[in-house]
């Protein structure tokens, strides 16, 4: 089977950025650390991006119950634009609404401590909204030469 475009996933926030990326094969999203956020997030993003060949990023999009563009929506595509500018690859916004919500219930569930959840709550959220992502691209995907 033929490696698909990686993907990059980022959930913005003012403190962390939680990340995640696409499978070789285009299939499943894998939560890696967050990335702090501040002077050094860019670089590490784009580090990221080099390390693990990245096509295109995704950006977690926060929207209000109604589906419109929440306050917070502003600052992350604001964000957006400049990881673009820095880094040169598309960007693409999806509807971020209840992921940290269910992947916060997930980690409960399992028993996760508080301060182990804060770790890792960010780079889950992302993975969560990623593999929407990706779902919603191979169903549009059938038909087409890539065997699905």
């Amino acid at each position: 089977m033929t490696d698909y475009p990686r993907i990059l996933a980022l959930d913005y926030g003012e403190k962390r950025i939680g990340v995640a990326i696409s499978d070789p094969l285009g299939m499943m999203a894998h939560p890696l650390a967050y990335v702090p956020a501040g002077d050094r997030a860019i670089g590490n993003i784009k580090q990221l991006c080099h390390e693990y060949d990245i096509a295109e990023i995704m950006l977690g999009l926060p929207k209000k119950m109604d589906g419109t563009e929440s306050t917070k929506a502003g600052e992350v595509r604001a964000f957006g634009d400049v990881v673009a500018a820095e880094i040169g690859l598309p960007i693409v916004y999806r509807d971020e609404r209840f992921s940290t919500v269910a992947v916060t219930r997930t980690l409960i569930d399992a028993d996760m401590s508080r301060k182990k959840r804060k770790e890792v709550v960010d780079s889950q959220s992302a993975a969560f909204v990623l593999q929407g992502y990706l779902d919603y691209k191979k169903r549009n995907q059938i038909g087409d030469n890539h065997g699905l």
